[in-house]
């Protein structure tokens, strides 16, 4: 079927909208229909090769849509289903089978390869290949044939336009904090950096109770968003220093969780430097492979630790649900942070994203 697509040659900041001609489902494949779609900045790096992936390619990993075809052995989904697109993983290694497919022992080949296991693509422009399943999906295209890996099915009454970044950001925000750091009701946070990681983290601290959540930032409407949605007090780091700040809110105790969103070295050293003995910082944001951290030993000696997380630490069958639900209870309110372009105007959201005037731009198809 020919179906419309934006591609990057890796050549230049522009994706290039297309027809191409979109193969049929194979076993344990589904065609999804993309009702929307946001755009991370995971994409936009391997637009700009920061991250290596062939070319040219669809990418696109926070797609939401609807099935109308299933390949053979996929016997959980139907045609009609409403699904939300997240990453893909094998289901069977010990890091799928303990809860955990984000740390798939074939991350690589279900995400990054941009194509199928066996190398082959679903895609082709005039009969030139083209890279698919980015992240099991390529969904900066009307049309997806989909890893049945990636899918989990959501309600039939939920609105799909809004839910696809849940596959991704939003995920990874309310993840690192409801999977990995856990607090108690009542427990002090801190989050650095307010895009759509850093708003979605406030967001699901506020739903478990944490207080008082503490949030930094540079851009004034960001941080005014953040108290909207959750945020009890708001630094801005053009104005002041922001451990100095904390450390004054907290009485120089520090506070036992804090989270980083921001994707700066500085930033992170200074989570660390606020946490008070046997608080936990999590660090998500991405820099350049073999970046160092520099700490401060005897600082993390006194029960500190640091860690990491990809993607929230999330079962997205089971976390996925879960976020959808608190949406539509109005206690998840991820729309606020959301920018609406038709496909033909990616490029418009991607600048708009890189100026920081939108922080999370969401791309509707055309049908």
């Amino acid at each position: 079927m020919k179906i419309l697509a934006a591609v990057t040659e890796g050549q230049g900041p522009l994706f290039d909208l297309r027809h191409l001609r979109l193969g049929t489902p194979r076993s344990g494949e589904v065609l999804v229909k993309i009702i929307a779609t946001g755009i991370c900045h995971t994409d936009l790096a391997v637009r700009d090769r920061q991250i290596e992936v062939t070319m040219p390619v669809v990418l696109g990993h926070e797609g939401a849509g609807v099935i109308t075809q299933v390949g053979d052995n996929v016997g959980h989904l139907r045609v009609g289903d409403k699904v939300i697109l997240s990453l893909g993983s094998c289901g069977q290694c010990s890091h799928c089978a303990s809860g955990l497919p984000t740390y798939c022992d074939q991350h690589f080949d279900y995400n990054w390869k941009a194509s199928r296991a066996d190398g082959t693509v679903a895609l082709d422009d005039d009969g030139q290949p083209v890279h698919s399943h980015f992240f099991g999906q390529s969904s900066f295209a009307s049309h997806a044939v989909v890893s049945a890996s990636s899918v989990i099915k959501v309600a039939e009454d939920v609105p799909l336009e809004f839910l696809g970044p849940f596959g991704c950001g939003i995920m990874t925000g309310a993840g690192a904090v409801m999977n990995t750091l856990k607090p108690a009701p009542g427990t002090a946070l801190v989050v650095f950096g307010m895009g759509a990681v850093g708003l979605s983290a406030v967001m699901a601290a506020r739903a478990i109770g944490c207080y008082p959540i503490i949030v930094v930032d540079r851009h004034p409407s960001r941080l005014a968003l953040a108290e909207e949605v959750g945020a009890s007090h708001l630094i801005d780091a053009n104005e002041d220093d922001p451990v100095q700040r904390i450390m004054t809110l907290t009485a120089g105790r520090g506070v036992p969780c804090v989270l980083e969103c921001a994707g700066h070295v500085a930033v992170m050293a200074d989570a660390v430097k606020v946490l008070e003995e046997g608080g936990q910082a999590l660090l998500t944001g991405v820099v350049a492979p073999g970046t160092p951290l520099p700490l401060d030993i005897m600082h993390l000696i006194r029960g500190r630790s640091v860690r990491g997380s990809i993607m929230g630490d999330a079962a997205p069958s089971v976390f996925l649900p879960r976020l959808v639900a608190l949406f539509q209870q109005g206690r998840f309110p991820v729309d606020k942070m959301m920018r609406f372009y038709d496909l033909r105007d990616i490029n418009l959201a991607v600048s708009d994203l890189e100026s920081g005037s939108t922080i999370k731009a969401v791309l509707r198809m055309p049908h």
